[in-house]
């Protein structure tokens, strides 16, 4: 497989674990939420606390997703297997 194969895999590969990886972080969340907090809190409190919980998981998730690709391109030298996402474009 070339680079650009490679890459495109990567990027699809990687786009199915950041949302794994949300999915499991919002879950968790949840479940904290509603067995410690959401018996004491007026219902129209939680939905807003929800969307917290959810827009938490996203950046918990980036932060998570960010490290580990990092990391990952240090241990086994990533960039020679990967081409540029957004190649440059000549001319100017």
């Amino acid at each position: 497989m070339n680079k650009r194969v490679n890459t495109i895999l990567f990027v699809i590969g990687a786009t199915i674990a950041n949302i794994i990886i949300m999915m499991v972080i919002f879950l968790v969340l949840f479940v904290v939420f509603g067995r410690f907090l959401a018996p004491y809190i007026p219902a129209n409190i939680g939905v807003y606390i929800l969307m917290v919980l959810f827009v938490l998981s996203i950046v918990a998730t980036y932060f998570i997703y960010h490290r580990f690709v990092r990391w990952l391109s240090q241990k086994y030298e990533l960039e020679q297997y990967f081409g540029p996402i957004f190649p440059r474009r000549g001319g100017k």
